[in-house]
């Protein structure tokens, strides 16, 4: 059983190691294109797509937005907004009795009328937060009557595609990094302490000693350089995904309008967090995002329902356990990567079937894609799925192409040693039982024949049969490097081919049944040598079956013949192998089988072939070809052409 085992591994270990590789080699592409930040992009918008595609979430009643949209504007009749006004709407809202009221616009220099009135707002709502920007080059003061601790700055770092997927939270002073107290806050995270310090949970330890953002047991993942699909990106301060909510109405959303005119119910307020900022299309104050489904303009949401996001996100991952965005390690990331690599490889290698290979492909793209979205909606994991569709893609299609070539080029190469086989049993037969059955015909048609002569002939026939069956099956299992002749010698073909034409020219003119050689009364021959390297095996065996052909040729058809000249010489860097003879010429134009297989010999050689009369009379039957070592290169593409047509 183990000895089975072990030959199984032995067999499988070249079959793996061959195929594996341009599997292998994709893989590494895709993790050097991974690591270089090419698949950023992909990664990104496949991210968003999944957060896009979330089932809608209820409302999230802890934050109602205030937004002062353009028709509010047109009513005032200017912008911005006068002081007054958003001195009179911090009362009112007040009188409702919320949490916590979040400012989100600039208040750095007064908007008059009203700037001593909302100065004084200031001083007198302990639970009032407002904004500044505190990184440069676009840095603006706080109101300069809210202490520090009632501000939050509102610098939101966008990615390379524009879009905003995550939150910055802390940063040191850029004025005074190394002064703690100076410490900065984000708007959300000043109204998240404050919401949650009213429900006894406070953040755990100095931000900026420990590293991290934590209330009781729930901490916030913190970005890093590689976090899910991105590549050295700057991770300053502490920043964190954002899991926006998802839906048509995401947060309540009441108008100046509806404050000013008194439109609320008491409780619409009460205990919440009201976040008041600007709504109107005409506002700068707008941001850029893929991952909200239901948007009024696509893809664009609000500077005020951005922090609602920010700060939602934070209260409902500590309150109600609403997962937070992270994601895997970087080591854990591409162990992942490379064991969906291996996955197409591993199907190519068990179904070895083109098409459940496609199928066994789809389905895991299907879950691959599947186990991502639900990763994400359910516990917050981002999972790299782009890198490994993009690898399942190219493996799966790649060796599925690859399996169709690989089948298509085995049925030609079938094909082709089929016809070769045909052809070369053709030519055997042709120059020996055929040359043996036409004599015995000949005979017949010109005179009596008497029978014991008839039945020697066709015992012949018989046993040149049966010789060449005996030889094509040694042939089939022994060796290709051997040639068996019509007269029944066998050729090493890995002797010098001057060599072999000799006995060629030999072995076939010693033919008794070919009646025509016996009035020959002149034979000459000559072959010069031809170094090895200018032909191959197969292009021996063909030669001497074409000179085998002639000299058959020349035996059946050259009637009256007194002179054969069988020649191989060399001229110009070319080889001419030729037979003339001196008989009767050529009494047929049609073009015969060997005819057809000389010039196929003479089109695989890059040379020609030339079969004609001569004057005053006889034939010449010729092939010439160039002595270059291109000849086997030429052969080679001729080959793989032919497979591939």
């Amino acid at each position: 059983m183990l000895q089975k085992v072990i030959k199984i591994i032995k067999d499988e270990i070249p079959i793996w190691r061959a195929a594996s590789i341009p599997g292998i080699v994709i893989i590494l592409i895709v993790i050097i294109a991974r690591f270089s930040g090419s698949l950023q992009f992909p990664e990104w918008m496949l991210f968003d797509t999944f957060l896009k595609m979330r089932p809608h979430e209820p409302i999230d009643e802890k934050i109602v937005i205030v937004g002062i949209n353009e028709k509010d504007i047109e009513k005032i009749g200017r912008y911005p907004i006068p002081d007054s006004e958003i001195a009179e709407l911090i009362k009112k809202i007040s009188n409702y009795k919320p949490r916590i009221i979040g400012l989100d616009i600039f208040k750095n220099v007064p908007v008059e009328p009203g700037s001593n009135q909302l100065s004084q707002v200031f001083k007198e709502t302990k639970n009032l937060i407002g904004i500044e920007k505190v990184l440069n080059p676009e840095k603006i003061s706080p109101p300069p009557d809210l202490p520090q601790k009632q501000v939050g700055f509102v610098d939101i770092i966008p990615d390379r595609d524009g879009k905003y997927r995550r939150h910055l939270l802390w940063t040191p002073n850029p004025d005074k990094p190394n002064d703690k107290k100076e410490d900065k806050f984000s708007f959300s995270l000043r109204l998240v302490k404050a919401y949650l310090s009213s429900e006894n949970i406070y953040l755990e330890e100095n931000i900026s000693d420990s590293g991290y953002v934590q209330f009781n047991s729930t901490e916030i993942p913190i970005f890093q350089p590689n976090t899910g699909g991105y590549v050295n990106t700057d991770d300053g301060g502490i920043q964190t995904l954002i899991n926006f909510r998802n839906g048509k109405e995401r947060f309540r959303v009441f108008s100046l309008h509806d404050i000013k005119n008194n439109k609320l119910k008491k409780q619409s307020l009460k205990g919440k967090i009201v976040i008041i900022g600007i709504t109107g299309v005409s506002s700068s104050d707008n941001f850029y995002t893929s991952a909200i489904s239901g948007l009024k303009l696509h893809g664009i949401i609000s500077g005020v329902e951005y922090h609602a996001h920010a700060t939602s996100q934070i209260i409902n991952a500590v309150i109600n356990r609403r997962p937070l965005l992270k994601s895997w390690s970087e080591p854990i990331e591409y162990a992942w990567i490379i064991i969906w690599g291996f996955v197409p490889i591993i199907i190519a290698r068990l179904t070895q079937s083109v098409w459940k290979n496609l199928l066994a492909v789809s389905a895991s793209s299907i879950f691959l894609i599947g186990l991502g979205y639900l990763s994400l909606i359910l516990w917050g994991w981002w999972v790299p799925i782009a890198p490994c569709l993009l690898i399942l893609s190219i493996n799966g299609l790649g060796l599925s192409a690859f399996a169709f070539y690989q089948h298509d080029r085995a049925l030609k190469s079938q094909i082709h040693a089929r016809q070769s086989t045909i052809e070369y049993t053709f030519t055997i037969i042709h120059n020996g039982p055929l040359q043996t059955l036409a004599n015995a015909l000949s005979r017949l048609r010109t005179e009596e024949l008497p029978q014991e002569q008839l039945i020697s002939q066709l015992e012949k026939l018989n046993s040149e049969i049966r010789s060449i069956g005996d030889f094509l099956q040694q042939e089939t299992l022994n060796s290709e490097e051997i040639l068996r002749l019509g007269s029944g010698l066998i050729l090493d073909l890995n002797k010098p081919v001057n060599e072999l034409f000799y006995e060629v020219y030999s072995s076939t003119l010693q033919r008794n049944d070919l009646k025509y050689f016996n009035t020959i009364k002149v034979k000459t021959r000559s072959f010069e040598p031809i170094e090895d390297r200018y032909l191959n095996i197969e292009y021996k065996r063909e030669l001497c079956q074409f000179l085998e052909e002639c000299l058959c040729n020349v035996g059946k058809h050259a009637n009256g013949a007194k002179r054969i000249q069988v020649t191989g010489k060399i001229y110009d860097g070319w080889y001419r192998l030729s037979v003339k003879d001196n008989g009767c010429g050529i009494n047929s134009p049609r073009e015969s089988k060997g005819t057809k297989q000389c010039k196929n010999l003479a089109r695989k050689l890059a040379g020609n072939f030339k079969r004609e009369s001569i004057s005053p009379k006889g034939c010449l039957c010729e092939i010439n070809w160039p002595l270059t070592l291109k000849i086997n290169f030429i052969h080679k593409i001729y080959i793989t052409l032919r497979n591939l047509i």
